[in-house]
């Protein structure tokens, strides 16, 4: 819906994941790639998914986002980002 540019999401995930406890450290163990609107994170050493998730809202409200998206797992290896159903919100009051 081109409200996030995937490039900046990405370039934000180069800078600010750590790895052996430095950031941009990536080197050959990790590696980020981007094909049109979905971003791709793959990972030889240890790596968590949550930390994949914290990294994902902390772009969002940096953003001012966060209002509006979430970040939801719709299997075991990949996150989304969804918008807040606002209109469950109006029914109930």
């Amino acid at each position: 819906d081109n409200i996030i540019e995937p490039k900046d999401l990405e370039k934000f995930l180069n800078s600010r994941i750590k790895v052996e406890g430095k950031t941009g450290n990536l080197g050959e163990r990790v590696t980020i790639t981007r094909e049109k609107s979905k971003i791709h994170v793959s990972a030889e050493a240890p790596f968590s998914k949550g930390y994949l998730k914290y990294l994902s809202k902390k772009y969002l409200k940096m953003q001012q986002l966060r209002d509006f998206l979430r970040v939801v797992a719709p299997n075991k290896t990949s996150y989304e980002l969804r918008y807040f159903n606002i209109n469950e919100d109006n029914e109930e009051e």
